[in-house]
């Protein structure tokens, strides 16, 4: 499949990170929460008009802003 940005991803599905489209804060930050390059997510929740992502990324579950969960390139798993 396609790389597409995190919000667009499924409830449930599980997926990896292949690219965070963003400057070097945003990335370290990301990274930080465990959310890099090559990590597997599993979307949580989302909610409609543009509310917070709820994913998990290893153990942790981390809620995103739309706007960075936006940036967050991920390729879903088949």
């Amino acid at each position: 499949m396609s790389p597409i940005p995190l919000t667009k991803l499924k409830k449930g599905a599980k997926a990896k990170v292949v690219e965070i489209a963003s400057g070097k804060s945003a990335s370290l930050r990301l990274s930080t929460l465990g959310i890099r390059a090559g990590a597997h997510l599993t979307k949580l929740s989302s909610f409609v008009l543009k509310g917070p992502v709820t994913v998990k990324a290893g153990a942790t579950t981390i809620a995103l802003g739309h706007g960075m969960a936006e940036k967050v390139i991920v390729e879903p798993h088949a």
